[in-house]
């Protein structure tokens, strides 16, 4: 459901495909691509004001802000006009535009309905829905009304929204929702069909939630991690045909998502401070170089689609040696994007553009020491600025972000950074500086003598769930938090300061 990228299929969706195929040959699977379906209902039903932009701008853009969660709010609540006044109040604060979520909104119930229809119309036995990010509010909506027009309906969530204690939240306070998947889904999903099947409990499915008679249960996790040989490649065929078809199909350039490793390698050792990406599911593990070539050339084959991009929290050292020098002897005009560390070598960079990889995202963060430290980065500053000029050097798109709003941090390690970013104009400038939020799972989660003791739901969420706050304490991914390191005047200085840099970098020499 939305808000997925419309220009990717969905990965969850791809894998789960296949591993059913797989285990369950007798079953018959379909898709239901709701985000494509509600770009094509809005720019149908708005007579072509609603566009694909429109869309990115309130799905993708406004993360932090849960504009697209508002925009289902209404129809999962029974109220048009639910959350409505508390979104002008923080919007108002804060400066967030919201008149295209407000327009959106408007055809919300008429969707939900209609996507309802056309899932049932498949007549299916169980119905799964991934949800990650801002795919929460939407899909239970729509789960809502499956349950309502079909109560005998199984309805499955999972992803990565579904991790830790916000899985079991989230069942717990949704019983139209009748199992959650918490962690991967490779082993549980087949082992929750299978209790289905026989119509036993399924006490034994690690992490699953599960309903009890009113009880909702929530399986201890497990500790064992799927192994890459067990992550299925995944299957796009159904997605394909439905953008083919599709009259959003003009408005924008399809990619391919493929999957080398889970979890991060560096995050095992020094995890840092600020992020909460992996979850419960750190370990790392990956494909052998040559089996996830296989799965780029099968993909970019079948669906003559030469972008891909890589979903790895870290590319996997050893790619270097196996998985790229067969990108860069293929001799296709691959456009790949990946994550990787900002120490790697010159030679390292070089590589990654000959086999193709067009952008990365470097985890750059910073380009102070002292602060990287604070972050557990395990580089320097002078580090990142070779990588930016490495990237320039080879033609390699950077996408960074400036953080700051470390404890511990002070005026004096941001002043002479501050100094040389005009000498830095010609190189690839940060998306912006921002002050860090405090995310579950992160260590400054974890641990609040790291500095963040205080600790509360994001604001924004008060204008996505009708739940009270210790519940929301446990569903939701972003919390709001006391402000520590750097403010006032030196805050403005460093915005202002990768402001111009921003503003500078085109005409540059």
């Amino acid at each position: 459901m939305p808000w997925h990228p419309i220009d990717l299929p969905s990965l969850q969706v791809g894998l789960l495909h296949t591993l059913v195929s797989r285990t369950r040959p007798g079953d018959e699977v379909r898709e239901f691509h709701g985000s494509l379906r509600w770009a094509e209902f809005l720019l149908k039903h708005s007579g072509g004001r609603l566009r694909p932009g429109d869309y990115v701008r309130v799905g993708s853009d406004s993360i932090f802000h849960g504009l697209g969660d508002w925009v289902f709010s209404g129809v999962l609540y029974d109220d048009p006009d639910w959350g409505s006044g508390t979104l002008r109040d923080y919007a108002g604060r804060r400066g967030v535009a919201i008149g295209t979520a407000v327009e959106m909104r408007r055809y919300a119930g008429e969707f939900v309905a209609e996507c309802a229809a056309a899932v049932l119309a498949e007549e299916p036995d169980v119905v799964g829905f991934t949800t990650t990010f801002m795919q929460n509010v939407s899909s239970l909506a729509l789960a809502r009304e499956l349950k309502s027009r079909r109560p005998e309906l199984t309805v499955v969530f999972g992803g990565s929204n579904c991790d830790g204690p916000m899985g079991h939240a989230l069942h717990r306070n949704h019983p139209f929702v009748d199992h959650v998947v918490r962690g991967e889904g490779e082993h549980a999903f087949p082992a929750l069909l299978r209790h289905l099947d026989a119509g036993t409990p399924p006490a034994d499915v690690p992490g699953l939630c599960w309903w009890d008679g009113e009880v909702s249960r929530a399986n201890p996790e497990s500790r064992r991690t799927v192994a890459p040989a067990d992550i299925p490649s995944p299957d796009y065929d159904d997605w394909q045909r439905a953008l083919d078809a599709s009259p959003v199909a003009e408005y924008v350039h399809p990619k391919l998502v493929v999957e080398g490793a889970r979890g991060c390698w560096w995050g095992e050792k020094h995890h840092c401070t600020f992020c909460g990406l992996n979850g419960s599911a750190m370990a790392f593990r990956a494909k052998p170089g040559e089996r996830l070539w296989s799965e780029v050339d099968r993909l970019v084959r079948r669906h003559r689609i030469l972008d891909v991009v890589t979903v790895d929290n870290i590319i996997d050292m050893a790619y270097f040696r196996d998985f790229l020098p067969r990108a860069a002897a293929s001799g296709w005009d691959l456009r790949m994007h990946y994550e990787v560390k900002s120490n790697l070598t010159p030679d390292q960079l070089a590589l990654l553009a000959d086999s193709g990889t067009v952008h990365i995202q470097p985890g750059i963060e910073s380009l102070g020491s002292r602060v990287l430290d604070l972050m557990d980065k395990g580089v320097t500053g002078a580090r990142n600025v070779r990588t930016l000029r490495e990237c320039e050097n080879h033609s390699l798109t950077c996408s960074w972000n400036l953080l700051y709003g470390f404890p511990g941090e002070g005026a004096e390690d941001y002043t002479a950074v501050v100094d040389q970013l005009p000498a830095l104009v010609h190189l690839q400038p940060p998306g912006g500086a921002h002050r860090i939020q405090l995310e579950r799972f992160s260590p400054h989660f974890n641990d609040p003598a790291l500095g963040f003791g205080e600790r509360r739901p994001a604001e924004m969420y008060r204008h996505v769930y009708d739940l009270p706050e210790d519940e929301l304490a446990d569903l939701v991914y972003l919390f709001d938090t006391e402000d520590a390191g750097i403010s006032g005047d030196v805050e403005a200085r460093l915005k202002a300061a990768v402001e111009r840099w921003l503003l500078g970098h085109p005409t540059s020499g």
